[in-house]
């Protein structure tokens, strides 16, 4: 099949026959070569004889050029053998090159590797910051340290002073006192009044953080009732006191006015008992 604007097999064929004629020619010169027929171009057949035929005529070339058997290749003679390879190169070069195949597929995935060798160890990191210096501290088992002070009928009828006091031995420094008192309160007045019961630590009110207290105030009263409402209930007073020194505390609760208003009838542990819990604590 000839290829559109490329040179066909038969011209192919003509064009090295010719060139095969023209060496053959310039070696007729030489001694003992006969002079190889000229035939016209023209009247060469075409088709697969015509393809064939310059074969044909380089191997009987070759056949008339090989050196006897036996015998040494003298320098002419290899000057003979490279122009014939030459003949062969130029034919060789006439053929053409088909179109590219189809790409073949993807093949299958190939198994794992070998793991590779470990990697070269980092360099170390920045120097870190200098940090703080702990010291551990052993402290002491803590051991519980509570007291109570109770009396069964106080029935104590003062408006200012102090009611009740109970001595406690405080181990540490760092530690909080938690104070309870519980006991019946009572205020009775005709016009309003205000009534406040308060802790004492040493003779001075709680300032670590805040007093310990608690107030009853009364109101007016109607005119049905007369103002004359008498009423005792158990009450209590708690809180927690930090910043008191280790040793003796005389702890003590007291009765006072509120401020702003006037005092009235107040009266503390009628009838019942009344006591004062305290307890040292781990802050």
């Amino acid at each position: 099949m000839e290829i559109p604007g490329l040179p066909g097999e038969g011209a192919r064929a003509a064009r090295s026959e010719r060139l095969i004629y023209r060496r053959a020619a310039a070696r007729s010169g030489e001694p003992g070569s006969r002079a190889a027929p000229r035939i016209p171009p023209r009247t060469m057949p075409r088709g697969p004889a015509a393809a064939a035929a310059p074969l044909l005529l380089l191997l009987a070339l070759l056949l008339a050029a090989a050196p006897p058997h036996g015998g040494s290749e003298s320098p002419r003679g290899k000057q003979k053998a490279l122009r014939q390879r030459e003949v062969v190169d130029v034919y060789n070069g006439m053929c053409l090159q088909g179109p590219s195949g189809v790409p073949g597929r993807d093949g299958n995935p190939g198994a794992n590797g070998i793991p590779g060798t470990p990697g070269i160890p980092g360099r170390d990191g920045l120097k870190g910051e200098k940090g703080e210096c702990m010291r551990e501290s052993i402290e002491e088992s803590w051991t519980p340290n509570f007291k109570q002070c109770s009396w069964s009928a106080l029935n104590y009828g003062i408006d200012l002073g102090k009611i009740a006091e109970c001595t406690f031995t405080k181990m540490r420094s760092n530690s909080a006192l938690r104070v309870l008192f519980s006991g019946s309160l009572r205020l009775k007045c005709r016009s309003a009044c205000c009534q406040r019961w308060y802790f004492t630590f040493n003779g001075a009110e709680c300032a670590g953080p805040l007093p310990i207290e608690a107030i009853i105030y009364l109101d007016q009263g109607s005119p049905e009732l007369n103002s004359t409402i008498n009423i005792h209930r158990t009450s209590s007073v708690e809180g927690l006191c930090e910043g008191i020194n280790a040793g003796l505390v005389d702890i003590a609760i007291w009765v006072g006015t509120c401020s702003d208003y006037p005092r009235g009838d107040a009266s503390t542990g009628w009838n019942s008992v009344s006591r004062i819990i305290i307890e040292e604590l781990p802050k």
